[in-house]
């Protein structure tokens, strides 16, 4: 439209200038005026607060009952949504997923179990352990196999790189072991920590005295290995690092652990192969874990895991999101820009009002108890247990915040004082420094629209 209109208006110039007339300067039209506020209350506290004024702010509220939009701020713009992003893999996982994880794929030959990688991120993993794939290897009288599928590169698109020696940004990869991080035990008095896996005690060691620790780590891993530099505290500690995975480095690991030879072999189905997928946990317990600490890991593996379901023979990202886009997401309010599973990337952009239609949608189709079961609750656990505390014992606001650099967003649902449950996307984007006086006023407004509506 905007093309045509400037085609139109040279035109013009083009004709008055022939016919000897005097060119008349035009404007063009301006944009359409959002509509009036529903709630010029609200409206008058985030135009008001000085906090909020400093950044860009995206808010969207919706009644879940009626479907009715209440209030919109900036919600047809476009954020960096972080780790709100998650929601998208939930539903994902919730169209994609049977009821429990896909462990493994297999096929049995007459002497061997050649098995391949879901993405199942489970095996030994430390806060969402699953044996089941590890005594299904151990019990097989077949020798055992590895084969190696095609997969997503070990960082998404977008990712810091320099992030790559903290607990949050493990490597993706098929077949995960031990949540692909190292964790160390620090204790006042001992120089090196209990390292857990032990393979990787060896590759520990002391930092020499007076060595230069910027970041104030307990341990640093040098970027392209895995050797850990430890640093010395006079209090105890608990750390994860990720370790750099490769194949020859998993083969290693599942052979310490199972207590028996794992051998490599190309990736190559038979028309005669019949392949068996051993299932795993239940899948909420990854959902939950995933969702209340905003486990960017179990989120990745999530969208792989769901990759492995569409086809067997390679795990991608890109096509679990294209086909529950194409399949089960059309009809959003704006197209969001979705490309890894965790929202660790800021190539992901999404508008506030999308996230609150998605939000309808997973009420629609998820019983509400097991929903906000999933969900962070506020003053309960997770990434809102020291805020939005419940009143007289009962949880009001159950959400999903997405944080980055000068980026803190929240989106989930509020049960007002008169029994209303609402759906809100509360986005704060290019925030200059500290992040905790937004978190603060986020509570003080969003505990407004508790008390009002």
């Amino acid at each position: 439209m905007l093309l045509f209109r400037l085609w139109q208006r040279a035109l013009l110039v083009l004709l008055c200038l022939q016919l000897g007339a005097p060119v008349v300067a035009q404007s063009l039209p301006a944009a359409t005026p959002a509509p009036a506020s529903n709630l010029p209350w609200l409206e008058q506290l985030l135009a008001s607060s000085p906090i909020l004024r400093r950044h860009h702010v995206g808010v969207s509220l919706t009644d879940v009952a009626t479907g009715q939009q209440l209030f919109g701020l900036n919600d047809d713009r476009y954020f960096t949504p972080a780790s709100t992003m998650k929601l998208f893999s939930l539903y994902a996982g919730l169209r994609l997923l049977p009821d429990s994880l896909p462990s493994l794929h297999y096929v049995v030959r007459p002497d061997s179990l050649v098995f391949w990688g879901t993405g199942d991120p489970t095996l030994l993993h430390g806060d969402v352990p699953s044996a089941r794939a590890l005594t299904f290897l151990q019990n097989r009288p077949e020798k055992l196999f590895y084969a190696e599928v095609p997969t997503v590169a070990a960082f998404g698109p977008g990712w810091s790189w320099d992030d790559y020696n903290y607990y949050f940004q493990p490597e993706r990869g098929a077949f995960p072991v031990y949540g692909h991080t190292v964790r160390f035990y620090g204790k006042a008095g001992q120089p090196l920590p209990r390292v857990y896996p032990r393979f990787f005690r060896p590759l520990t060691e002391l930092a020499p005295a007076g060595a230069a620790n910027p970041a104030e780590d307990h341990v640093r891993r040098t970027p392209l290995e895995n050797r850990f530099t430890v640093f010395p505290t006079t209090k105890n500690w608990v750390d994860e690092t990720p370790f750099r995975t490769s194949s020859a480095l998993l083969l290693q690991l599942l052979q310490d652990t199972l207590r028996r030879p794992v051998l490599p072999t190309p990736f190559r189905l038979r028309p005669q192969d019949a392949v068996y997928t051993l299932r795993g946990l239940p899948v909420d317990s990854l959902y939950r874990r995933m969702l209340r600490v905003s486990d960017n890991f179990l989120a990745e593996q999530l969208l792989l895991m769901c990759s492995s379901s569409l086809r067997l023979d390679s795990l991608n990202t890109a096509r679990a999101i294209q086909v529950v886009q194409q399949r089960y997401l059309q009809g959003l309010p704006d197209h969001p820009t979705w490309v890894d599973g965790s929202g660790l990337s800021r190539l992901n952009l999404v508008t506030p009002r999308t996230l609150t239609a998605l939000l309808l949608r997973l009420h629609q189709e998820v019983e509400e108890p097991r929903l906000l079961s999933l969900l962070a609750a506020g003053g309960g656990q997770g990434t809102l247990r020291r805020r939005y505390r419940p009143v007289a014992g009962k949880p009001w606001l159950w959400g999903k915040t997405g944080t980055l650099t000068n980026n803190h967003n929240l989106v989930g649902y509020v049960r007002t004082k008169s029994g209303r449950l609402l759906a809100f996307s509360f986005l704060n984007n290019n925030l200059p420094g500290d992040d905790a006086p937004v978190r603060a006023e986020m509570e003080r407004i969003l505990t407004q629209v508790r008390e009002r509506l």
